[in-house]
């Protein structure tokens, strides 16, 4: 029996498997540019390049968005897709490890497909290669064979439009990031007022009451990011119907005070680089490996997941010499901020 199933029993001693709702996330992902909230001018630019090119009878370009995780990449994608009425066919770098791989996935594409690659970054450099004449002129070139029996095959391919992403664009080469003539599209993080629409939303899609205070308080705690905004969302409701009560305020701040998600958003690992910074080296300046070292934590991890959030609330700063600790980020732990620093507060 599968994992993902949860069992019950009835009371004829029959076992029933009961079946996970795997639509819910999609669910609550808007099918529309005017369901999608935030990002203003990414969605103006993509309307007009989507509506240039159905004017035309062309496909549209080839789209690059990156950004931080979380804020809408792939709902782009599939909006993309929908305003033109293709078929979305996804797949992520990770899982095209060779040049045949992705050959499977082209040519198997139809006549105005979006195709849609997740994290495309991990695509190694043999099929990066292979990647840009298809992108550029519809076309991939398979080698058989090897040594002086070797010959080149050129296929050609169905028009399509490539929609990628990428959390880290510095990791794309030049050359493939150049093939991207549709636009490069940077995600922003999203304010308060856009997340507490978006909660709105996904509240009236699960049929949850939510008062307007309780709004504020997940909108405020969500980190500036759609995708955390539902998942709290989601487990308040599961806490509120488990201990049978209303959706109001104090039920968020007793759900979130369970998850160990603090005033701001920040997780108990948040915590702790702010702590290590403040208390064992002084409140820095202190060097990714040194900080990493005295977290047990990997510096990537230290990097590309908790710091971010820190740097965009001011309690962390980076300098040539290292992570420095700001005033706010004294604040915030309840500790006195030093005098060199409180002048900053000023």
């Amino acid at each position: 029996m599968s994992s993902d199933n949860t069992t019950d029993e009835n009371q004829d001693g029959e076992i029933k498997v009961l079946a996970p709702d795997r639509g819910l996330d999609q669910q609550l992902r808007p099918e529309s540019f005017k369901d999608y909230v935030g990002q203003d001018n990414i969605k103006q630019n993509l309307n007009i390049l989507l509506s240039a090119a159905k004017s035309r009878g062309h496909r549209p370009e080839h789209v690059l968005l990156y950004g931080p995780p979380g804020l809408g990449k792939t709902t782009l994608a599939n909006i993309i897709a929908k305003e033109i009425g293709a078929q979305l066919k996804i797949t992520s770098g990770p899982s095209v490890e060779k040049v045949g791989d992705l050959a499977s996935i082209l040519t198997n594409l139809s006549s105005g497909d979006v195709l849609f690659i997740d994290e495309i970054h991990r695509l190694n450099k043999t099929v990066e290669e292979v990647l840009y004449p298809a992108m550029e002129s519809g076309v991939i070139d398979i080698i058989i064979g090897k040594g002086p029996s070797a010959r080149t095959i050129q296929l050609e391919l169905p028009p399509f439009t490539m929609v990628a992403a990428t959390t880290r664009i510095a990791l794309l080469s030049s050359p493939l990031r150049s093939r991207f003539s549709g636009g490069t599209f940077r995600l922003e993080f999203y304010n308060e007022n856009e997340i507490s629409e978006i909660i709105r939303r996904s509240a009236r899609i699960l049929k949850v009451s939510l008062e307007e205070d309780a709004v504020a308080e997940i909108a405020k705690r969500s980190r500036f990011t759609p995708r955390t905004s539902n998942y709290i969302l989601k487990r308040v409701r599961d806490f509120a119907e488990v201990k049978g009560r209303v959706f109001d305020v104090n039920t968020v701040k007793e759900a979130l005070e369970l998850l160990k998600i603090d005033s701001v958003g920040l997780l108990p690992p948040d915590i702790s680089i702010l702590r290590v910074v403040a208390e064992k080296f002084g409140g820095g300046p202190v060097g990714l490996g040194t900080l990493g070292a005295a977290l047990s934590e990997e510096q990537a991890t230290i990097e590309e997941v908790h710091e971010p959030y820190l740097l965009q609330l001011g309690f962390l700063e980076r300098t040539p010499r290292g992570r420095v600790l700001t005033p706010l980020g004294y604040t915030h732990l309840g500790l006195q901020v030093p005098k060199n620093l409180q002048k900053k507060l000023l």
